[in-house]
């Protein structure tokens, strides 16, 4: 079976987890420190994708269905 997350994309959030533990780690344009070890993978993950490297794309959430 194929890997689902290349070398690339570990290393990246590896890296990224490196800066969250030692308190490095801010999001977005408010540059507000991350605080939750889920939101630094998916910092990773993020980084990762637009790097190129080998990464399954984003969850989507489903619309919600009209009756009609």
């Amino acid at each position: 079976m194929a890997r689902k997350y290349g070398r690339r994309a570990q290393k990246k959030v590896e890296q990224t987890m490196h800066e969250y533990k030692r308190g490095k780690l801010k999001s977005g344009r408010a540059g507000r420190r991350v605080k939750n070890p889920k939101q630094a993978i998916a910092i990773g993950l993020s980084q990762a994708r637009r790097a190129g490297a080998k990464v399954p794309a984003r969850r989507r959430p489903r619309g919600r269905r009209r009756a009609g």
